[in-house]
């Protein structure tokens, strides 16, 4: 059963997440909290991204996996499809007790549906615009609640959050799958859309598609999904998108640099450090500046605008909501800088995500040498898009590749790795390397980077970790 009553948080007083540190589920734990109910959970014992928020909100959990971390009290267990899913021990033994069992998708649905649900869907910029809505609601004193999956959002602080009165929940709508290769529907299905931004649409999850075909017409299905009175923010700029948009029963508003838009980024550059964009539709400007870089989060920037908007906030007020905005973790998150080299960890582990923020990177740091660490997300993904990522990684002064993460939900495939994407990247970089595992870099960084350049880390795996290391830095001058 997918859906539940609008009340059904009443009876979930104590609730346990397997996998609590995952980034959604941790924002879900979060919400659980604000929502009055006592959470408990427990994951593996590597150190998250995640840790730090769930130590803050006195959130604590087990480490490993044993029906012993599932009171009998339990009135809900919430899992992923990490950690054996539903085969993960915890998860068995709370069937076989009766406790009722939801994956992580079905029951993030079920608490966003209790209230007018804005969703972003998109292979990119889902996080940073849900995000961006989510802090201008905030500043709009509109009291959202919210699940994020990020480590944190600067300056809300927290990536979750439940208002029992607020009338809008902000989240990402994923088109992955709710359990894969048990119900391998789309996550945004179950969600019930009162808004949906749509960022942009490519090739992803090649284990879940096994064409570009079956991706859009997910994403056309889930369009065909919003009601009368819904809204679709369409980004016009994306080809795919645009092909989506016809003969649908919602309102549809569109938006990009494309002339074609309803709402037109007419001018964007940079000035001391901040992005500044001129936006217009029909004969009315907007202006407004921004604290995180790229034409990307000029365009995420605008969706959430027109969401603002669309439900009533005061233009003063929408623009001062995003010009409060500072950013998310490991969204060209900006660590630190040290020895004359500036420190950035980037998410992006798709090809276009990786051209975006290459980009971004030289017209934030001109004419400094932009050196990439990445580090490839998934076998399956790394196959079907293997020359994309070539040819993107290529576009660096410096790239070095470890190692890939391979997700817990799939298999080694031994005719892809790290050393044959950088063999393809040579081809038209020469400065391409492999680096080997995440614990290499130091070394690498010794012999390879130089005072003013940028260290950009990417991708969706664990390699955020580096920055949190202690290196030593013995770097040229």
């Amino acid at each position: 059963m997918d859906y539940y009553p609008p009340n059904f948080l009443k009876d979930l007083k104590k609730i346990h997440l397997t996998g609590i540190k995952g980034v959604g589920m941790t924002a879900l734990a979060l919400c659980l909290v604000d929502a009055g109910c006592e959470v408990s959970g427990s994951d593996v014992s590597d150190e998250f991204v995640t840790d730090e928020v769930l130590r803050k909100r006195n959130i604590s959990w087990k480490i490993g996996f044993s029906p012993s971390n599932v009171d009998d009290d339990i009135n809900a267990l919430v899992f992923t499809a990490a950690h054996g899913g539903l085969k993960n021990p915890e998860v068995m033994s709370a069937k076989d007790r009766g406790i009722p069992v939801f994956s992580y998708a079905q029951f993030m649905a079920n608490l966003a549906n209790t209230k007018d649900v804005i969703g972003v869907c998109g292979v990119g910029g889902k996080s940073t615009t849900s995000a961006m809505i989510a802090n201008l609601f905030d500043y709009a004193n509109l009291k959202p609640s919210y699940i994020v999956g990020v480590g944190g959002i600067f300056p809300l602080g927290f990536p979750g959050h439940y208002e029992k009165d607020g009338k809008f929940f902000v989240c990402e709508s994923d088109e992955y799958a709710v359990s894969p290769g048990v119900d391998n529907r789309p996550k945004f299905y179950l969600i019930n859309h009162k808004i949906l931004v749509v960022t942009n649409i490519e090739y992803d999850h090649p284990d879940i598609y096994h064409s570009f075909a079956e991706t859009k017409k997910a994403f056309r299905l889930v369009f065909e999904k919003l009601p009368r009175d819904g809204l679709l923010v369409a980004c016009v700029d994306n080809s795919n998108v645009a092909s989506l948009l016809d003969n649908l029963k919602c309102k549809v508003i569109t938006y990009g640099f494309s002339e074609n838009a309803d709402f037109r980024i007419q001018n964007y550059y940079l000035d001391s450090q901040k992005a500044l964009c001129r936006i217009i539709n029909g004969r009315i400007k907007y202006e407004f500046k921004l604290s995180v870089p790229g034409r990307f989060n000029a365009l995420n920037a605008l969706a959430s605008f027109i969401v603002g908007k669309h439900v009533g906030i005061n233009v003063d007020d929408i623009i001062l909501g995003l010009e409060s905005y500072l950013g998310c973790r490991r969204r060209f998150e900006i660590v630190k800088t040290q020895n004359g080299i500036t420190y950035v960890d980037d998410y992006a582990h798709h090809p276009k995500e990786i051209l975006n923020t290459i980009h971004a990177a030289r017209e934030w740091f001109s004419g400094r040498r932009i050196i990439v660490l990445f580090q490839p997300h998934t076998y399956s993904r790394t196959k079907a898009l293997f020359d994309d990522f070539s040819f993107a990684l290529s576009k660096s002064d410096v790239v070095g590749l470890v190692d890939i993460f391979s997700s817990a939900r799939e298999e080694k495939d031994d005719s892809v790795n790290s050393q044959l994407l950088v063999d393809k990247i040579k081809t038209m970089n020469k400065n391409s390397f492999y680096i080997g595992g995440v614990s290499e870099i130091d070394a690498w960084l010794d012999k390879n980077v130089m005072r003013n350049d940028v260290v950009i880390t990417m991708g969706a795996g664990d390699i955020y970790k580096y920055h949190y290391a202690q290196p030593s830095k013995k770097y040229k001058k």
